[in-house]
């Protein structure tokens, strides 16, 4: 169940716990006679304040509640956040948050659920509705997903322009998706000679799921084709690097880093990675 913050930036107190989620299919009333509140899926952006877009802040100022996992919460300004309520969970519970955030706009508050990068990208938005289509809801809760920077063009700014021509996103979490699933689509991505950008690619549990997308990866394309790291991007431990396929060492990586392995034409051009689009080519 998410906590409610008692976080010395003025956040108000939750006067009670949120509803306990509904079996599968069943219909579920409104948490209170209220009309309901509008509910945001919004996303925050790659993590630096100055990166949260016009439209996310002031989602997040006509909200009264705001819900999120507690590292994001974090990254939202702390001006932004006085005199609200703040439901937060750590890891692992991101039903309850959005369990929570729908009774919070039920009973009557405009709530905002919080996301890093984009809502809709491996995010929260796509979760809410369908918790809203379980409980009956789709059609009576106002929903706004608001839009971020995702985290893959934040990291690609930071290494050069590795995504200007064609790109496949790949997460290599296995938590909701078999291994075999991802394994097939990474392989199938690189054979058609997209640039490839992995999230979430390693952990302490999933040491090893790195190693064999990069092993794949050096039986299609030349040693020498740049790989890019980016860690934490717009946060306070940002680390950048290029390597190669060659020289690439699955242990730089974290949960924290996304994985850029570049396609047959991508070089690194000043030591920034790029790949060609290209015009000079065709006009040159």
């Amino acid at each position: 169940m998410p906590k409610t913050s008692d976080h010395p930036r003025g956040v108000a107190p939750e006067a009670s716990a949120p509803a306990t989620p509904p079996a599968h299919g069943a219909q579920q009333a409104p948490a209170s006679a209220a009309a309901p509140a509008p509910l945001a899926v919004v996303g925050l952006g790659p993590g630096d304040a100055s990166l949260l877009t016009p439209q996310a802040l002031a989602a997040l100022e006509a909200a009264d509640v705001v819900v999120g996992y507690t590292l994001y919460v974090r990254l939202i300004p702390e001006e932004v956040l006085q005199g609200k309520t703040v439901l937060s969970t750590g890891m692992m519970a991101e039903m309850q948050r959005c369990e929570a955030a729908i009774d919070s706009a039920l009973a009557g508050r405009p709530t905002a659920v919080v996301c890093s990068g984009d809502p809709g990208i491996y995010a929260m938005a796509g979760l809410v509705f369908e918790l809203l289509e379980e409980r009956g809801l789709a059609e009576t809760l106002p929903v706004t997903v608001v839009p971020g920077i995702p985290a893959v063009c934040g990291a690609a700014a930071l290494l050069g322009a590795p995504l200007m021509h064609d790109f496949a996103c790949v997460s290599l979490s296995d938590l909701l998706t078999p291994w075999e699933v991802i394994e097939r689509r990474a392989g199938k991505a690189l054979e058609a000679d997209f640039v490839l950008v992995l999230y979430n690619p390693r952990s302490k549990r999933r040491d090893w799921q790195l190693g064999a997308v990069m092993d794949r990866a050096k039986a299609i394309l030349p040693p020498a084709t740049p790989v890019g790291v980016v860690h934490d991007a717009y946060r306070p431990g940002q680390a950048v690097f290029c390597r190669t396929l060659s020289t690439f060492d699955p242990a730089e990586v974290d949960m924290l880093s996304i994985v850029v392995i570049g396609n047959s034409a991508t070089r690194l051009v000043g030591g920034r990675m790029v790949t060609p689009r290209g015009y000079m080519e065709k006009y040159r």
